[in-house]
């Protein structure tokens, strides 16, 4: 072999190595959790006219592979992917876009190339969206909903953050099996006890009295507790072949109430009505007979407190035995029309109504 070919040889050696080299030192994402983030719009993908404008700004215009990028940090934690679901203001979130949210999200769960789920989402119905995902969604993969009380183009937006901490949170195993989250401002809620108490506090998510579920920390989740009822694999709901929910809703109750609004509601087609008394669920006259009235023509009747904190007691301010009520627990009313549309789909009978409302 002549020297020519042995320089050759060398050269070619040396570069190969340096290849290897090369290859070695770049990070490796394989180790990391695949995360998948749906997007549905809200404040967190919201757009100001100035830096200083967090009112009056326009929701839900920033589309997902931009809200991905902008946070560049997320390629460290996790691979993730976007998918846009829905691109609408949280107001105007309805049962359709709940489920193809849940079917999607139940489909994605069910491959082994997705480790968790994060769903960006407007503040004003992550409640209710997550307590809807949180009966309906079948695995203990963790499911994270996430929004932004500020939009990205303000000074200080909290946007990046929350959507960082929830895709850390989905990609960790420590959130399995915990139902689905909600995670804004560092603290980490249960979606049946969560509840927006604030218009405009960056700390406005809370879960009164039975309190945070747990904290985000210098990028990691640490988890305190856990809901002790049914949710997501022990669910016994089923939407796979559900084009829409049955109509139920809300009655609200004050001094010197009136039966006109529930009327219409009743009217209108209402398959159930729930209604947000004071107290303990108390009844106005009025409004309490326009509902056995109700409930006398196939309507499900759900008493709920417009209090927002508390056991509502059965059979307490209204006997509910005799007038085949449901009582709603501790849920609040916005929650209970979720339960209460759910278990219409299963069964119109008030004592296994009741039931699913001690379990869930």
């Amino acid at each position: 072999m002549n020297r020519k070919v042995l320089v050759t040889l060398a050269v070619l050696v040396v570069f190969l190595c340096s290849m290897q080299v090369a290859f070695a030192a770049e990070p490796s994402n394989n180790h990391l959790p695949n995360v998948k983030i749906l997007a549905t719009g809200g404040t967190i993908a919201g757009s100001g006219a100035t830096s200083t404008t967090t009112v009056g700004y326009t929701a839900a215009v920033v589309p997902v592979d931009a809200l991905i990028n902008n946070v560049p940090e997320l390629k460290k934690v996790a691979n993730v992917s976007g998918e846009q679901i829905a691109q609408i203001a949280s107001e105007n979130m309805t049962n359709k876009v709940w489920l193809k949210l849940a079917k999607r999200i139940n489909e994605l769960l069910a491959s082994d190339d997705v480790d968790g789920i994060v769903v960006t989402h407007g503040t004003d119905t992550i409640e209710e969206t997550a307590y809807f995902l949180n009966l309906v969604v079948k695995s203990e993969k963790p499911v994270v909903i996430v929004g932004a009380m500020r939009p990205p183009t303000a000074m200080s937006a909290d946007g990046p953050m929350n959507l960082y901490n929830a895709v850390v949170i989905a990609g960790t195993k420590e959130a399995r099996n915990k139902g689905v989250l909600v995670c804004l401002n560092d603290a980490i809620n249960g979606a049946r006890e969560v509840t927006k108490t604030n218009t405009s506090l960056l700390d406005t998510f809370r879960a009164p009295e039975l309190g945070y579920l747990g904290y985000m920390q210098g990028g990691k989740a640490y988890f305190y507790r856990e809901s002790t009822r049914k949710h997501t694999t022990q669910s016994e709901f089923d939407i796979t072949g559900l084009t829409d929910l049955p109509r139920v809703d809300i009655v609200y109750g004050y001094a010197n109430n009136s039966r006109d609004g529930l009327d219409a509601f009743v009217a209108h087609g209402a398959k159930g009505i729930v209604h947000a008394g004071v107290g303990d669920g108390s009844l106005f006259t009025e409004v309490k007979q326009g509902l056995i009235d109700a409930r006398k023509q196939g309507v499900l009747i759900v008493r709920s407190s417009r209090v927002g904190n508390g056991i509502l007691a059965r059979n307490g301010e209204a006997n509910d035995d005799e007038l085949d009520f449901v009582a709603s627990d501790t849920l609040n009313p916005q929650k209970s029309r979720i339960l209460l549309m759910l278990a219409l789909t299963k069964t119109h009978d008030t004592k296994e109504i009741q039931r699913m409302f001690w379990e869930y």
